[in-house]
């Protein structure tokens, strides 16, 4: 949610991001704004003016009572009343006004970074780096799918017994590396001075609607039956919902997290689910990282963040680019953003496997996070990016070690983390 005092003092900016964000329906949104905005400090300025009166007017009648003026006291109580009467309306008026330019701005996408490229969807986002050769090896690389199967490690029929598609069962020394991954990049965030963190993995709506969109929220989160809860689809959101309502100290920031949950996602729409892989699926693990830091320095963290997650890639010997988000991608909470893609030697191509964004200060207005300064109390902004997610990220390890024998070489920094064991057969 951006700051109402760009609508008023720059509405033509506001609209113009829109347009580069392809919103155009959004337009008129902004109108209506600033014109209920117009109406609702108008009657602030009846309320300030009605209380006001009503003070001078208190005082009044205690001057009157004193001077045996009952009469004449009696009468301005009778002012006294109707001026009260009239602050009800006033403020009930008040409160509906600003509740009604609330769900409005919540829907004004943040204006994005001067950087991000102008583009309608995720096919005109634009690669920046790559980090490792992309090696196509000389033999064939099976299906991930099919890897497992062949070592025995993924049973996705009982899951579909059990729970249905997009779900599945990982066993033995793949359900080990799985876990493996997950810890090699919990304790690479830890060595970089992150604090390692278990959140909830519920949360209630108002914590939905401050980390996220309404179309994101509908698109994504499962919703606990009779009960105002939510499982998360990142551990992202409760962990900013953790500072809902605070005035952090600025001498502790910047406040730097890495956390590990399962993630809950529907997964709908155009992509489907793929019934055999693991590609896109209901549940999975994940590690996450977030900052809260002043202002100026959210851009510093975006780019450590990002560099961050390629390491962690790298190290396991995985062929990785950045690719920059172009406008049209870039969810409406969202600055700036980066997805953080590996190479499949199988389909000769790169898929995400992560996703890195500056939020600005919009999480940190939707959910009153501040920090007190030497000039005040400001917003803080939130920032957030994927370590690594499994299964896509054992997905890019099994095909990038994978040997012409069937075999899976396992990379250097995961082999503490399986008792020694160097390849899966």
């Amino acid at each position: 949610m951006i700051d109402i005092n760009l609508i008023r003092t720059n509405p033509d900016l506001v609209k113009e991001n829109i347009k580069k964000k392809f919103q155009d329906s959004k337009l008129e949104t902004v109108d209506k704004v600033l014109k209920l905005d117009q109406e609702n400090r108008a009657i602030k300025a009846e309320g300030d003016a009605l209380r006001a009166k009503r003070n001078t007017l208190s005082g009044t009648i205690g001057g009157l009572m004193k001077e045996k003026k009952i009469d004449e006291a009696n009468k301005v109580k009778v002012e006294v009343k109707e001026i009260n009467d009239r602050l009800l309306e006033v403020e009930k008026l008040e409160e509906e006004k600003s509740q009604e330019i609330k769900a409005l701005m919540m829907t004004i996408p943040n204006i994005i970074d001067e950087s991000v490229p102008v583009g309608k969807d995720d096919t005109e986002n634009v690669e920046i780096e790559r980090f490792g050769e992309p090696i196509v090896p000389e033999y064939e690389i099976p299906y991930h799918a099919d890897i497992l199967n062949k070592i025995n490690c993924l049973d996705k029929d009982s899951a579909g017994r059990t729970s249905g598609t997009g779900f599945y069962f990982l066993l033995g020394n793949a359900a080990r590396l799985h876990e493996a991954m997950i810890a090699y990049a919990r304790d690479y965030m830890i060595e970089k001075g992150f604090t390692y963190c278990i959140p909830p993995f519920m949360i209630r709506s108002d914590v939905v609607t401050g980390v996220m969109s309404f179309a994101e929220m509908d698109a994504m989160m499962y919703k606990i039956e009779n009960e105002d809860l939510y499982l998360i689809g990142t551990s992202e959101h409760s962990m900013i919902g953790r500072f809902k309502d605070q005035i952090v100290k600025e001498t502790e920031l910047p406040i730097t997290m890495t956390s590990y949950s399962p993630c809950f996602r529907k997964e709908g729409g155009a992509h489907g689910l793929e019934e055999r892989g693991l590609y896109r699926v209901h549940q999975f693990e994940k590690q996450e990282m977030i900052v809260l830091c002043k202002p100026e320095d959210s851009m510093d963290w975006y780019n450590k963040m990002w560099q961050y997650t390629v390491d962690v890639f790298r190290n396991m010997d995985i062929p990785v680019r950045t690719l920059e988000c172009c406008s049209g991608d870039l969810a409406d909470l969202k600055v700036k953003s980066c997805d953080i893609e590996a190479w499949s030697p199988r389909q000769k191509k790169y898929f995400e496997v992560g996703s890195c964004s500056t939020l600005g200060d919009a999480q940190a207005r939707r959910l009153g996070i501040r920090a007190k300064g030497e000039k005040g109390n400001y917003f803080l902004h939130t920032l957030n990016n994927t370590v690594l997610a499994s299964p896509r990220g054992l997905i890019a390890l099994l095909e990038n070690n994978y040997n012409e024998d069937g075999s899976v070489n396992i990379p250097k920094v995961l082999q503490p983390y399986m008792g020694g064991l160097t390849v899966l057969k």
